[in-house]
This record gives C-alpha cells, structure tokens and sequence, in this order.
C-alpha cells in the first residue's frame, strides 16, 4: 500500500521548489494510492489536485482545502460522493471511470454553489434511467456535464420532473445495492476458498492454517529444480492466461484484484532479475589474448598508409560527441577506444582523411566533415585487434 508522504508531496512540487505549504497544484496520479490523508493539512493553498489512476475508495480529508478548484478523481474505486462540502472554491469535479452507483449522493455536492462542471462518465449510475434529469435538477449550479453543455431548456424542464426522477433513481439504487452486496460476497468467497498450492495450481485449503501455507512455499521451491524448470515456465503461463481470460464483473475488488497480481508480478521479475548476476566483461584473457569487441556497434575501418608508414583506424563516433567524452589507448598489439554515452546507430561515413596534417606516431584527431575519430600509429609496431567499449 501506498502512503501520502511528506517526501511523496515534495518530490512532486519541484515546480514550487520543492515547498508544500504555498503549493497550489499537485499532481499525485499513477503513484498506487489506496487512501487520500494529510493533504488538507499540509497543502491549504491547493487550488488543483490531480488524484487520477490510483487505487482510492473514498473522498476524504479534503475538506480543508478551501481554495481547491479543480479535484481530479478519474479512474480510481469510489463508490460514494461524499465529504466535498468543505472545498467551497470548488469549480471542476472528474469521477470519470469509476463506481458510483449511489446516484443520489451527488445531493452532497449542493454546496459546492462555485461547482460548474462534473463529469460521471463510466460510472454505473450513468446507465440509470433519468440519470441526466436527475442530476441536472438535482445540481442547479452546473454549466455543464459529462462534457456536455446544460442548456436552460433542459434544466426547466428536468426540474419539472425531479420528484418522478428521484423515485425512478431510488428504485434503481436500490437493485445496484443488491447487486453489489452479491459481487462483494461473490469476492469474499473467492478470496478465501483459493490459495495457491505448492505446485503453483490452485487448491481448496480446508483447514485455513498459516503452517500449510509456508510448507506448501517451501515444498514449491524445493520442487524448482533445473529438470522441472520448463514444466513450471508452462504453468505459470497457463495461470497466467487463466487470470486475465477468465470473465469477471468490473468491480472495485476485480479492479484491486488485477493491481496486486501485476504489483507480485513485478516484484518476482524484479527478483529474478537481480538473481541473475551479469557476467563481467571479457577484453584481455587471463593469457593475454585480446578479444575484438565493438559494443557500441560503431562502425570503423583499418587502411595502411604506406607513404607515412602508419595504420590509420578510422572511426564513426557520433559526430556532434564532446571529444572529452571519448578515451583513446593505442598499443602495440591493439587499440581501445571508450566512447561514454548511450549506444545508437552511428552516422554513414565517408570520408577518410583527417584533414587537418596530424600524422605523428601515435597521434588522434577528429574528422572536419563528418567528426570521425583518426587514431595512427607507426606501421612497424602496429598489429592491431580493435576494443570498442562504452
């Protein structure tokens, strides 16, 4: 679970030197947040907060924020409006894609007279008969909703018809609730008849103890030997096309449910990434030997200039480098160049001349035209096997 820190705060208000007290945006999205907390505390001056794509399942501790303008909810697990009345400055609310199916909590929102916008888009109250009259009357301060302009033909005539919407919109809440009190125990039933068994099938647990649990880790894990790894890749991708293909209701639980399977996901490969120990880099063997190697796949020619009794290496670093960037060893048996920088595909070259008269034994210069790197050396000491590295 992820909390709102101070540390979390500061590190999204670097366009505010990084202070929270005078902060008046802040955006919070994509962090995993399950709870909004301390905000209202240590950010009184908000007058935007974006709070979109976490895992929230209720407004609160908001109600401080007195300059708040525009509250970003979108795609979060709220099934209730609540707890706003205190934003007095509020203008713009978004619950897009969530799940309000309390339709009549939107009433709370009455005091906020400054609210012009609000948008319910994806939410199951939006496919409630009379949903648009119903808030449209309910709400007489909005301009606009779901992003569509409220004319005032269309407000005098669902204010006529309110009391009809509300009986129609509390008969259909009513059905919602039912619904979703069986979703839940539906979730509630899944999330304790199944664990996971030691060959990473799912089995019933009868008895419900931790003791079996930890026995049936380790036996999983004794049971990973290098005879069985391939059987276990092919369950594990069994398992995993299981989970994302079997039909499911949208649900604030199946909506978690898909989080904390991606969230263990991710840490397993991130710990069998770091099990995998990368080999070290091979340039000279322990003979001697020198390994041609050209990592950053640069390209590069050898040509012997017999007239100066020289071996030029002609070399395709990129051309607008820093020539400080790059390290150029030349020896009797090979030449090293480190090129520091990230690897891409390098220019075409075509020229082969270095152009400005440097032909000293030993010597290294960049091209005029293209910036390609000349390193020479006298052809009687020179044989040469090249290391590009990065």
């Amino acid at each position: 679970m992820v909390y709102i820190t101070e540390e979390l705060i500061r590190r999204r208000a670097e366009h505010n030197d990084c202070e929270i007290f005078s902060l008046e945006e802040v955006s919070l999205h994509q962090q995993d947040i399950e709870r909004i907390e301390h905000i209202d505390r240590w950010c009184r001056e908000l007058k935007i907060l974006y709070l979109q794509n976490n895992l929230i399942p209720r407004i609160e501790n908001l109600g401080r924020l007195k300059k708040l303008e525009y509250l970003n909810l979108a795609l979060n697990n709220i099934e209730v409006i609540e707890n706003l009345e205190g934003c007095e400055s509020l203008q713009k609310l978004d619950l897009t894609v969530n799940f309000v199916g309390l339709l009549s909590s939107v009433e709370s929102l009455k005091h906020n007279i400054h609210l012009r916008e609000l948008f319910l888009v994806g939410n199951p109250c939006t496919e409630f008969q009379g949903y648009r009259q119903y808030v449209v009357a309910a709400l007489p301060q909005l301009k606009w909703l779901d992003g569509t302009e409220i004319s005032r033909s269309e407000r005098i005539r669902a204010s006529q018809g309110l009391e009809q919407a509300r009986r129609r919109v509390r008969e259909q809440e009513n059905e919602y609730l039912r619904r979703r009190e069986e979703q839940k125990e539906e979730a509630a039933r899944g999330k304790k008849g199944k664990k996971t068994g030691f060959d990473g099938r799912w089995y019933t647990d009868i008895n419900n103890t931790d003791s079996q649990d930890k026995e049936n880790q380790e036996l999983k894990e004794n049971l990973r030997s290098p005879e069985k790894e391939e059987q276990a890749e092919e369950e594990e991708e069994e398992e995993e096309r299981e989970f994302w293909h079997t039909p499911c209701s949208f649900t604030p639980e199946s909506r978690l449910e898909a989080h904390r399977h991606l969230e263990e996901k991710r840490k397993a490969n991130k710990k069998e990434t770091e099990k995998k120990t990368k080999a070290p880099r091979t340039l000279i063997t322990a003979d001697g030997r020198v390994m041609n190697v050209n990592e950053p796949r640069l390209a590069f020619s050898l040509t012997e200039d017999e007239e100066n009794n020289a071996v030029v290496l002609d070399l395709a670093v990129y051309r607008h480098m820093d020539t400080s960037l790059m390290d150029v060893d030349v020896q009797p048996t090979y030449a090293r160049v480190n090129v520091k920088g990230k690897p891409q595909p390098p220019p075409v070259i075509t020229d082969q001349e270095c152009g400005c008269g440097c032909w000293e034994d030993g010597a290294c210069c960049r091209g005029t035209s293209a910036g390609s790197l000349l390193p020479t050396e006298t052809l009687i000491l020179f044989r040469t096997l090249l290391l590009l590295s990065f």
